[in-house]
């Protein structure tokens, strides 16, 4: 009876097809009859393009640990990984790659490892480490990446990194051959979002940077005199009292004895102030600006970011344009929408950007400005593009040193209205941002 079972289990299967019929047959709804077309789908080839393709999956926690098994079950065998994290007790509850015996060691070299024995036709690569340790080639040598990263501004070095590998041909178009799709997912709770990138042909993350909000930091003269949060508490024994007990260690997040001891510190003063709700978990959701993760959410996103990856290699199947978003929280609900290009993406774009300002502010509130406007830099660097004057460099610390008296000058001692600056910026790697001066008085 069980014999009997198995074979018709395993008719059943073949009656349903498996991914294989998808690939091996012509499709109504190939690549090339969508909205966003990148290829044209050929069924007699299809199956080894996906076996011989590169894929690059940055990050193994929630999301990746999904991704990796996805591919992995999808046929996709070649996949490097890169993660700086290591494995906390706290993520073994949903990043089922790891074990209790893992806590400690790097995510990137647990997961590969795992995939690898679990499913022998697969070779992962692992990569511990920070993804701006990589150099643009080591980019440039995949057919697609998917990102699982769950901070913004690393997912902005990504996207003008691999944007910045696109090079252009004598009539100004894209060369197809330098293009390497981007797929981003997220999640927060019961939400998600999956979203294709193809670089200079739709919109990239940094045209979409207005979606999301700074990060929230907390003004040090409330933490330190008036709590009124328990996120204040955490706060204050993370950023003051820390410091003060151990002068001479860095707060290590990733230590159960380090964040145990925040804990312990941010109770007592939430109990000082009659503030409830400090707990453990709070504590590493706000030291380490933990977004709350449910797992399957991050199936959810996790699979229609391989789904995508498996469209845009093979070319079976009509590719998202845009974007996907899911929402959990009040049931089983997602639209797709077409996220624009931004005219004046300093990434996407090769706009240059216009800024009016008086010609008596200092070239160092022009540089403020720069971190604290739309475009978020981090330390910015600015030339004269006509001339090619530098007027402030960040680095090496000669350059640095010799044009640091230009910060107090007036921009109307240094350049003329009109003229447009260079910025560059560690945000922005191997690109450059035209900024073209308007004074306003």
């Amino acid at each position: 009876q069980i014999v009997e079972v198995m074979e018709n289990m395993a008719s059943s299967t073949e009656k349903r097809g498996t991914l294989d019929t998808l690939l091996t047959r012509p499709s109504p709804f190939s690549n090339e009859s969508g909205s966003l077309p990148i290829g044209e789908f050929d069924p007699s080839n299809a199956k080894s393009t996906l076996s011989q393709a590169r894929v690059l999956v940055i990050g193994a926690g929630g999301l990746g640990c999904e991704i990796l098994k996805d591919l992995a079950m999808s046929g996709i065998p070649n996949v490097d990984v890169v993660d700086l994290d290591t494995i906390d007790v706290t993520n073994l509850n949903r990043q089922f790659l790891f074990r209790q015996k893992d806590v400690g060691s790097s995510k990137a070299d647990v997961a590969a490892r795992f995939i690898n024995k679990r499913c022998p036709w697969m070779k992962v690569t692992a990569h511990h480490g920070k993804i701006q340790d990589k150099g643009p080639s080591f980019y440039a040598s995949f057919q697609c990446i998917i990102s699982g990263l769950d901070n913004v501004e690393a997912r902005r070095w990504l996207n003008a990194t691999v944007c910045g590998l696109v090079e252009f041909d004598e009539d100004g178009d894209p060369d197809p051959s330098t293009i390497i799709p981007i797929i981003d997912g997220g999640t927060e709770g019961f939400a998600g979002q999956a979203r294709v990138i193809i670089p200079r042909i739709t919109s990239c993350f940094e045209c979409s940077l207005d979606a999301f909000p700074p990060q929230r930091s907390f003004p040090l003269c409330t933490i330190a005199e008036t709590p009124r949060r328990p996120e204040h508490c955490i706060a204050y024994a993370s950023t003051l009292q820390w410091p003060r007990e151990f002068p001479d260690k860095k707060l290590d997040t990733d230590s159960p004895d380090d964040m145990k001891w925040v804990y312990e510190k941010a109770a007592e003063r939430a109990a000082k102030y009659n503030i409830a709700g400090v707990t453990y978990m709070m504590t590493l959701g706000v030291v380490k600006n933990i977004i709350p993760a449910v797992a399957s959410t991050n199936a959810i996103i996790s699979a229609a970011c391989v789904n995508e990856a498996i469209k845009i290699l093979s070319f079976a199947s009509q590719n998202l344009n845009t974007y996907m978003m899911y929402m959990g929280a009040t049931g089983i609900h997602s639209h797709t929408f077409v996220y624009e290009r931004k005219e004046n993406c300093p990434v996407s774009s090769s706009a240059v950007m216009k800024m009016n300002i008086s010609s008596t502010k200092s070239l160092n509130e022009l540089i403020q400005q720069l971190k604290d406007g739309d475009l978020r830099l981090k330390a910015p660097s600015i030339t004269v593009g006509g001339s090619g004057t530098t007027l402030y460099m960040q680095k090496p610390p000669s350059l640095e040193q010799a044009t640091r008296p230009n910060l107090d000058k007036p921009l109307g001692k240094l350049i003329s209205s009109g003229e447009e600056l260079t910025i560059t910026d560690p945000v922005f790697p191997e690109i450059s941002v035209g900024l073209k001066i308007v004074f306003a008085d």
